[in-house]
């Protein structure tokens, strides 16, 4: 049981950056993947669309042999994961935007939230905020489009730069010092994001925080691998072509990617 692989999944390819921490804390762990590009975004679903598909995946990952969920997407964990939690029996490690840590990095005592819709309207999210926002005054901004663009390949494109100047700029006139990154695909136009912003702006993502709490639940659990962890595995519900193709660049290494038969 300990060597079973671990089961992670998204709207899409933005996942992989989650994915990506996870195989530099845990190397000795195998890992599946589904990107459910079929139907991203899942950002403008309503949230039982969100919970169906959820439910689906999870139930396949499971009959693949995964011996622990991680839901590498904000929305859908904002959705689903008390749903997967109560209906399954394995560890089921989720997202959320790192509302806490930017609270406590911000300097201006505004913190600014990309994230895309349904993220922002879910009562996890209106729970966060409650519980660490403090007197930090916290800005949010949907990005409608962006997800869309990422899942093409477009990191550092016209459309991109334009939607990333059209969405950071109100947070800027509020006076922002730290962004959430509150997406998985967001991490990899990071580097397009930076290049735009002012240097003292910060950027906090999730992905490292996720890995590393996998890691303690498996430790907690004696379910840790002792490896060698074997080839990922990939599924697509969209065109799995696409991702194949996404691959190199998004997880550094190729693979086979399959069609995800839910």
């Amino acid at each position: 049981m300990n060597n079973a692989p671990i089961g992670v999944f998204d709207s899409g390819v933005g996942g992989l950056s989650v994915l990506l921490e996870i195989r530099q804390a845990l190397p000795d762990e195998s890992l599946l993947y589904v990107a459910d590009s079929g139907h991203v975004p899942y950002g403008e679903k309503s949230p039982e669309q969100i919970r169906e598909r959820s439910r689906n995946i999870a139930r396949f990952l499971i009959d693949q042999g995964a011996k622990a969920l991680v839901v590498a997407c904000n929305t859908a964990t904002a959705a689903a994961v008390a749903e997967l939690r109560e209906i399954h029996g394995l560890p089921i490690i989720g997202m959320e935007p790192a509302v806490k840590p930017a609270a406590q990095a911000t300097r201006s005592g505004v913190v600014g939230v990309l994230a895309t819709t349904g993220t922002l309207q879910s009562a996890r999210f209106a729970a966060l905020l409650d519980r660490f926002a403090g007197s930090v005054r916290v800005v949010t901004q949907p990005c409608p489009g962006l997800v869309e663009l990422i899942e093409q390949g477009e990191l550092n494109s016209d459309r991109v730069k334009g939607l990333l100047h059209r969405y950071t700029e109100p947070l800027l006139a509020a006076g922002c010092d730290t962004l959430i990154l509150g997406c998985t695909h967001y991490p990899f136009v990071r580097r397009t994001l930076s290049a735009m912003l002012p240097a003292e702006v910060t950027l906090i993502d999730t992905g490292a925080a996720v890995a590393r709490q996998l890691q303690q639940r498996l430790v907690a659990l004696a379910m840790s691998a002792a490896g060698p962890a074997r080839p990922g595995r990939f599924w697509s519900s969209g065109d799995p072509e696409a991702l194949r193709r996404a691959l190199p660049a998004l997880w550094g290494k190729p693979g086979v990617v399959e069609l995800l038969p839910v």
